[in-house]
């Protein structure tokens, strides 16, 4: 069956989004077109206001609509602790586990050489400077078990552990290769739970 320009251009837009090929595109496509007009305008509104509304935390690098975020400025989260996460959906996948109480740092990616990401393209340096007030007295590298998660943890090892500071990494409860972001919630926070010392 032939689309309509605007049907194919639908479909088109939705298979550049992660894991959605064109079946699933086709098929999101003809859901959006049976709905009532409303839904495709709440839709198309959710999707501008996500890019309008939504900015980095100038403190821990999370998504966030205000500015510090809301983990940032909670008094009942623990200072003397910080996880650090490659993507904000890890920092999600950690939170929905509700074993870690402390505060979070995201680097926006891995140390990747073959993706021509170094340390310089990731939000280590503002890290870096959070540790120097002697406040935090545990960094929790929470990268994922990948090779360039667990690169990126020994990176930040070796530049934290001078410091004084107590440097842990979660257990391997997780799937080597996994994304936390996909991880079941007890396997989260077994991983929280059982972290070691680097």
């Amino acid at each position: 069956m032939a689309h309509t320009p605007s049907m194919t251009r639908l479909i088109q837009a939705l298979t550049r989004l992660p894991g959605i090929g064109e079946k699933t595109a086709g098929r999101l496509a003809f859901h959006v077109l049976r709905c009532e007009r409303q839904y495709a305008q709440d839709l198309a509104d959710a999707l501008l206001a996500v890019k309008d509304e939504t900015r980095l935390c100038s403190v821990c690098f999370a998504l966030t609509e205000a500015d510090p975020c809301s983990l940032c400025t909670d008094p009942a989260r623990a200072e003397d602790a910080i996880c650090v996460v490659e993507e904000p959906a890890d920092l999600l996948a950690v939170e929905r586990a509700h074993e870690f109480k402390g505060r979070y740092h995201v680097l926006h990616g891995a140390i990747a050489p073959l993706d021509g990401i170094g340390p310089d393209e990731l939000k280590i340096q503002p890290l870096l400077i959070r540790l120097r007030d002697g406040t935090v007295r545990e960094v929790i590298l929470a990268t994922n078990l990948t090779a360039e998660g667990e690169a990126t943890a020994l990176y930040l090892a070796r530049l934290i552990k001078p410091l004084g500071l107590k440097v842990t990494r979660i257990a391997h409860g997780i799937p080597v290769g996994g994304d936390l972001e996909y991880v079941d919630v007890m396997t989260v926070g077994r991983a929280l739970e059982g972290r070691r010392e680097m």
